[in-house]
């Protein structure tokens, strides 16, 4: 091959593959366009999807609770325990809107009249069309942070007030984080679970994670609870990803004590690239099967 074929070959790759990257992009856009539209069109189905359990979270532990005088929520404790619960509320409505925004959305796309089939057909990677599905659903748990946050910051009985001092660096670097790591969570679960069977996730997996992921609660206050001098529920709740996502909502929202930084934006990235890769893997695989 002379010099000058060898430079128009050059030349003629280097194009088809700024039409290839050019193709996806515009791919990407109009799939997210897509998304919006969706939204936009159900716009309230979506923000009382969004709101409502918080809200009732916060209406039932913030002020039912002390109104009648219960002991969780309730006493000398209870604007301590607002605060606490405050940020648990944002970071569990980020992983609800992961959860429902990408698994219940492909178990709808993988069920009987197979509408997945017409994502994979733009021309771009089939990874790329789930990259899209988690970065939805990533910036829809922005959204519902920003919706959440100041329901749950004013929800509350009178004398009970929530201690919020907001770190911005760590807000503006944790939130999109853990919308990430949420997104890509419910990409793994909508890839492993069968459509018919998509109920059963949320006793077997979704219910665990809630009650076990430091909603209601810090991960430091759970010491007591162990086995001789073994920590054992401290050290088994490591497993869900959820308790970082409240400890970081925790670090950017509040002055209380929470599971250190260095730990939390590691353990967090880890999360996001294990479930992203596994997602991607299963995607591929039930698309093509």
């Amino acid at each position: 091959m002379s010099t000058q074929e060898f430079a128009t070959h050059e030349h003629i790759s280097a194009v088809q593959r700024r039409s290839s990257v050019s193709a996806s992009r515009l791919a990407l856009g109009a799939l997210l366009l897509r998304d919006v539209v969706v939204i936009r069109k159900d716009w309230a189905i979506f923000i009382l999807r969004t709101i409502i359990q918080p809200f009732l979270l916060c209406f039932v532990f913030l002020f039912v609770f002390p109104k009648i005088g219960q002991s969780v929520g309730g006493g000398a404790g209870a604007s301590a325990f607002a605060t606490v619960l405050v940020a648990g509320v944002v970071g569990i409505s980020i992983m609800f809107q992961g959860v429902q925004s990408v698994a219940l959305q492909m178990a709808q796309d993988f069920g009987f009249t197979r509408e997945i089939e017409d994502r994979v057909l733009a021309p771009c990677p089939i990874w790329l069309v789930a990259g899209e599905k988690v970065l939805s659903g990533a910036l829809q748990g922005i959204i519902s942070a920003c919706l959440v946050l100041p329901i749950a910051s004013v929800v509350h009985a009178k004398g009970v007030t929530a201690h919020l001092s907001v770190h911005w660096l760590i807000l503006v670097t944790i939130v999109p984080l853990a919308c990430i790591a949420m997104g890509s969570l419910g990409l793994v679960l909508g890839t492993s679970w069968e459509p018919r069977n998509i109920g059963l996730m949320f006793g077997f997996v979704i219910l665990p994670i809630t009650f076990l992921g430091g909603t209601y609660y810090q991960w430091t206050r759970l010491a007591p609870v162990k086995i001789g001098g073994f920590h054992w529920l401290q050290t088994v709740v490591l497993i869900n990803p959820l308790i970082y996502v409240n400890e970081g909502m925790r670090a950017a929202f509040t002055n209380v004590p929470h599971m250190h930084l260095y730990i939390i934006y590691p353990v967090l990235i880890g999360f996001c690239v294990g479930f992203l890769s596994l997602g991607l893997r299963n995607f591929r695989r039930r698309v093509l099967s």
